[in-house]
């Protein structure tokens, strides 16, 4: 007999697993990238750039919100001073942002066919070239303990950037192409709040709090950091470049992906 109920229980809470498992995977796919108010400038047709020349993205430490939560972070900034840990973190995290999602974009534009450079230096005089280059508009960190506890978008962190997009033929001048900001978030992942109701319903509220709070950390490391929504965030930013390839006929759309 006990045998028989410790095997509905195994079953059961395998169940309960499998549903928070399936869950977890759903909503992490609700991570949201956009890219929205583009202005275009130049339609005339230009010649196949020989190399797209993706400038640093520039980033202010001041537009960093960093996530305040957490003991780790309370216990840090009372023993080396709230202020200057704060401002070495903000810088920290606007070097972070800017480097990969300009790396990013970089890789993603030569993953789609495109010869894409990263660059400080002047574009050569004697080229065909298309210019990418923008600014980091803000960076939040959001709150990890509320995206743990809640979910549903709570706490979701948030990266912005403006982008402008350039066209410098050989022997002229760089012509302003198009303009657009795109946005990158967390999105709505699971937290120990709603995965804990698959548990609930089969009486096990702790262990499914616990193993959707494990699922929920999990998915953290992965996809709630700031350098994981710059990463979304370039992959919106290259897809647009590329469509403007698209309509002045330098590529496939097929090759947007």
């Amino acid at each position: 007999m006990f045998a028989a109920l410790n095997s509905v229980r195994g079953k059961t809470l395998r169940s309960a697993s499998a549903a928070l498992a399936f869950s977890a995977l759903l909503l992490s796919g609700c991570a949201a990238a956009s890219v929205t108010n583009t202005a275009q400038y130049s339609t005339l047709t230009q010649p196949n750039p020989q190399n797209v020349y993706v400038y640093t993205f520039a980033s202010n430490p001041e537009s960093v919100k960093l996530d305040n939560s957490g003991l780790i972070h309370k216990l840090s900034a009372s023993f080396s001073g709230s202020s200057q840990t704060s401002q070495s973190s903000q810088t920290q995290e606007a070097t972070a942002a800017s480097d990969t999602l300009t790396d990013e974009v970089v890789a993603k534009l030569q993953s789609m066919g495109m010869h894409a450079i990263r660059t400080d230096a002047p574009p050569p005089a004697d080229q065909n070239v298309l210019i990418v280059e923008g600014a980091v508009g803000s960076i939040d960190a959001g709150n990890h303990r509320r995206r743990t506890l809640i979910g549903l978008g709570a706490g979701k962190s948030e990266v912005t950037a403006h982008v402008q997009v350039l066209y410098k033929p050989a022997g002229g001048m760089p012509q302003l192409v198009q303009t657009f900001d795109a946005d990158a978030n967390s999105g709505h992942m699971p937290g120990v709040a709603e995965t804990a109701g698959v548990g609930a319903v089969a009486g096990h509220v702790a262990t499914s709090a616990a193993v959707g709070g494990a699922l929920h950390v999990g998915s953290e490391h992965k996809n709630d950091t700031v350098t994981s929504d710059a990463k979304k965030l370039a992959d919106s930013v290259a897809k647009q470049v590329a469509q403007i390839g698209v309509a002045q006929g330098w590529m496939s759309g097929d090759l947007v992906k």
